[in-house]
């Protein structure tokens, strides 16, 4: 018998106009963890789905325990021992936690749903993996970070040889990452190899057995995680050393652009938030997951209602009652989560970059192709956006990709102000410093970013404040360059 658990050989498989995999290889131990790195776009989630059957492979071989597999789809991956955790979550909202873990499964009883084993069966898996849940809970009412455990849960239920997991702490706090940890761990001691895809160093080698790096569609390497560093990463991922993972701040706020006082949210739980936005600043938003940081921009977008408080933008009160009226106030908002409420997966490249800024081709009732076409192609070169072109849909971009696609709409736009919710989450170390690269020079420029993130470095790298949130208030304001995680984190539990 074979010692890898699985086995994936000479892997190819190409879109129109790229080729996402050129003799990918990739091969797991049972009992371990396997990371799975590259930048994006260099083809590990088209691995993954080709080994989930989500995609059918143009050539190459998969063995599973040593036997030959080629998954239909990924209902018989799961039915094979074969699970995967998506970093895009794809749930049904408006159904129970119980309903999504079982969904297509149900248990029965005389020819009916059994509601009762369900919600048995629910919570004492949630038991077993030391994860608070109410089985009854209905998703869209969770948080990001807890509808992502039930996901993880989810895969663990299947009880499956093989579980991928892409990304799966970008929306978690410290202390959910630390229980995914922990049945992580659980779950190599019976046996299951674990792949895992994440851009986070650190976390890597803390948990890995062996890292296989990809790059361009290949896999580069494959090494023990005892023998890795960070930068040795970085120089396998991209091919060159990465001397900086922040470029250089060139840039002093002025004077005070945006008053924010007293603000209240309507139906989240802000209360009396007060701040000052300077012109070229970037302003950080820090905080511990539920403490009001994504609610903080959605009420100043218009995009949550206000219960009270005052907007004042250079010196005039300013009413942001819908995302309309704060776009054409010089507002723009990069949402947390791309794929619900960022992209339009149907639709071309072309069509995503200009959704936001149509008024500005409008001529005569018609829309001026050549000029849309050149702006789009302008986002495409000075973004650095991997593409045959601007008519690919954006569903076959990677996850960077996409969001610089997400960008380049907003600063068509030309906004005064832009509000970024976790704008490089699920995106590798190359993509990140470019987009850092982005918003400073936008800051150098006299813009002002507003920058909410759950990566501490990141916050101090690029911001010149930070804004610590704690129960819905805010705790405390600190300059980047003076303060340290242990200060920040000390805040952001003032109010819990």
């Amino acid at each position: 018998m074979s010692e890898f658990l699985l086995q994936m050989r000479g892997i190819c498989k190409s879109f129109p106009g790229v080729k996402a995999l050129d003799g990918a290889e990739l091969r797991v131990r049972a009992g371990t963890v396997h990371a799975l790195m590259g930048e994006n776009g260099a083809g590990k989630s088209t691995l993954m789905k080709c080994l989930f059957g989500i995609y059918s492979k143009d050539a190459g071989e998969i063995l599973l325990q040593g036997k030959p597999v080629e998954f239909r789809d990924s209902k018989e991956a799961l039915e094979q021992g074969v699970a995967m955790v998506h970093q895009e979550l794809n749930q049904a909202l408006k159904r129970t936690v119980a309903d999504n873990l079982w969904l297509g499964r149900y248990p029965t009883r005389f020819g009916l749903v059994d509601e009762k084993k369900m919600q048995q069966d629910t919570a004492a898996l949630f038991e077993k993996l030391g994860l608070p849940a109410d089985p009854k809970a209905v998703m869209e009412n969770l948080p990001v970070s807890r509808r992502q455990m039930v996901e993880i849960a989810k895969a663990v239920s299947y009880n499956a040889k093989i579980i991928v997991f892409d990304e799966p702490t970008s929306s978690l706090t410290e202390p959910e990452a630390e229980q995914l940890f922990r049945i992580i761990d659980g779950l190599k001691k019976e046996g299951c190899g674990i792949i895992y895809i994440s851009h986070k160093m650190e976390e890597i080698l803390r948990i890995s057995d062996e890292v296989t790096v990809m790059r361009d569609g290949k896999t580069v390497a494959t090494h023990p995680a005892a023998e890795l560093t960070v930068d040795k990463i970085i120089s396998l991922m991209v091919g060159r050393d990465l001397t900086q993972r922040f470029p250089p701040k060139e840039h002093t706020p002025g004077e005070v652009l945006l008053q924010v006082r007293n603000l209240s949210g309507l139906h989240s739980h802000l209360r009396d938030i007060s701040f000052d936005l300077r012109k070229g600043e970037v302003l950080g938003v820090a905080g511990l997951d539920g403490a009001g940081r994504t609610e903080v921009l959605e009420t100043v977008f218009g995009l949550a209602a206000k219960g009270s408080g005052d907007l004042i933008l250079q010196g005039k009160r300013i009413h942001n009652k819908t995302p309309r009226h704060a776009i054409r106030n010089g507002f723009a908002l990069l949402t947390e989560e791309r794929r619900a409420t960022g992209i339009f997966p149907g639709r071309s490249i072309r069509e995503n970059t200009v959704i936001s800024n149509l008024s500005a081709y409008r001529r005569l009732g018609l829309l001026r192709e050549r000029r849309m076409n050149g702006d789009t192609d302008h986002m495409i070169r000075s973004l650095r956006v991997k593409t045959p072109s601007r008519q690919t849909p954006i569903r076959v971009l990677s996850g960077g990709n996409q969001q610089k696609v997400i960008l380049g709409r907003w600063l068509l736009t030309e906004p005064q102000i832009l509000l970024l919710d976790e704008p490089t989450r699920g995106i590798d170390v190359g993509a990140k410093y470019e987009i850092y690269k982005i918003i400073l020079d936008l800051a150098k420029k006299g813009r002002s970013v507003m920058v909410v993130s759950s990566e501490m470095p990141e916050l101090l790298g690029i911001c010149d404040r930070i804004l610590v949130l704690s129960g819905g208030r805010l705790a405390g304001t600190v300059e980047a360059a003076r303060t340290t995680q242990e200060e920040i984190l000390t805040l952001a539990a003032k109010y819990v």
